[in-house]
């Protein structure tokens, strides 16, 4: 039945309503875009900096990017730790959805480095936080040569800090992506990058959180009369008699022989050989199923007697700060559009709004800068071939000169001898 006009926009209305709705019941604990006034919600913390080791961190776009006015804040320092974090009201995600996300961009195209984020609970001093301050999450990419291209989730539990058992693999490139962790009170996750789901599963089997809570039977074999072969060959098949005198190959029944064959010659024309279509291989008994099959035989597990389950295990009670902390060898990884929340969909929407609308124009940029830098790279190979030609014309032309010196020497020596001879000569006359 077609709807008319008049329901047609209260269904929009209403489908609007509740759209707007289940924005509304989101909740927001943080949300960083590092807009106007960003340095006074953030605490930069003096770890390292007594030993002049503590780098500064700058509030830009980057180099490449598809909104000169959206910035976030970047590593600036070469060879230098990095810690700042910022508070938010103090919440817990017990029985509630946990999402944190935030995007990150490696413009150094970094060879080894972090680009993680990290959750923190309770109270801690601000300017005091470094790489030994507690934290009850911190996920992010993890990039080290060619072995370590992986995304961190690492969860704390009573004290441990327990890594991700699967690997993700994160973004390598020198363009901005947004990393998504979301935890459920069920205590399944997902982890996305760019809004594209990489990773799912469970907190209790992808991390060793808790023991396990079954255990092999060490003391079960398996029994004497346990039967694996699913099938088995069928009795009543038999092999045709003669079939092991078919041969594999025939001669053609379309050949002739040419007219130009001479017998005494060439010797005794013979067909050329095809394969026979009644050769079929060598004879194979059909299968069966086996009626005694039992299954492949596995190990029965037993209940692991030191497993206490948690159902909280996915929960922190008084999630309170979020912190950057980093050491870098190559600077120039940049942070933005920082987000915990309950809502999944909000956080998708999030990354729509930013990296979705900006991706294209921060790639086109970042290619023609990378023209640009392959252009500047030739010249400058080209200018140190130059030179370095240039230096060896002139080492030629010192050589050259010693050279004729040293000629020019023996010549002289040659003479003031020869010359020396003939005064003794005419001494001795």
């Amino acid at each position: 039945m077609a709807i008319r006009p008049r329901y047609a926009r209260a269904v929009c209305i209403v489908a609007a309503l509740l759209a707007f709705s289940a924005v509304a019941s989101s909740e927001v604990f943080f949300e960083e875009r590092f807009g106007d006034g960003w340095e006074t919600r953030w605490v930069k913390s003096d770890w390292k900096r007594d030993d002049g080791m503590a780098g500064e961190w700058v509030h830009t776009a980057g180099k490449w990017n598809g909104d000169p006015e959206d910035k976030g804040i970047q590593t600036s320092e070469d060879y230098r730790f990095y810690a700042i974090s910022a508070e938010f009201l103090e919440f817990t995600n017990r029985d509630k959805t946990l999402v944190l996300q935030f995007s990150v961009k490696h413009e150094q195209k970094l060879d080894c480095g972090g680009g993680y984020i990290k959750l923190i609970s309770g109270d801690i001093d601000q300017k005091a936080f470094s790489g030994d301050t507690p934290y009850s999450i911190m996920f992010g990419p993890d990039i080290c040569g060619d072995n370590t291209r992986r995304v961190h989730a690492i969860f704390s539990h009573n004290g441990t800090n327990h890594l991700h058992k699967k690997d993700v693999m994160c973004m390598v490139d020198q363009l901005t992506h947004v990393y998504t962790l979301i935890v459920k009170p069920d205590a399944t996750y997902s982890i996305l990058i760019d809004n594209v789901q990489k990773d799912k599963g469970s907190l209790y089997e992808d991390w060793d959180i808790l023991p396990p809570r079954k255990l092999p039977d060490t003391e079960a074999t398996k029994p004497e009369d346990w039967v694996e072969d699913e099938y088995i060959p069928d009795p009543e098949d038999k092999k045709p008699e003669g079939y092991d005198d078919i041969p594999k190959e025939i001669p053609d029944p379309n050949a002739l022989k040419p007219d130009n064959w001479d017998d005494e010659e060439d010797g005794e024309w013979t067909a050329p050989k095809i394969p026979n279509p009644e050769y079929h291989g060598p004879w194979k008994q059909r299968k069966m199923k086996n009626p005694d099959y039992k299954g492949k035989w596995t190990t029965p597990m037993l209940d692991n007697p030191e497993f206490v389950d948690d159902p909280y295990l996915y929960a922190y009670p008084r999630l309170k700060y979020i912190g950057i902390e980093l050491w870098q060898v190559k600077s120039g990884t940049l942070f933005d559009n920082i987000l915990v929340c309950d809502d999944p969909e909000y956080a998708f929407e999030l990354t729509e709004e930013t990296w979705g609308k900006h991706k294209d124009t921060e790639e086109a940029q970042f290619e023609q800068a990378w023209e640009k830098m392959k252009e500047e790279e030739e010249a400058e190979k080209k200018r140190q071939e130059e030179e370095e030609a240039k230096n060896d014309e002139s080492e030629a032309s010192e050589d050259k000169e010693e050279s004729n010196d040293d000629a020019e020497a023996k010549i002289e020596e040659t003479v003031s001898n020869d010359s020396k001879q003939e005064e003794a000569q005419h001494d001795e006359l």
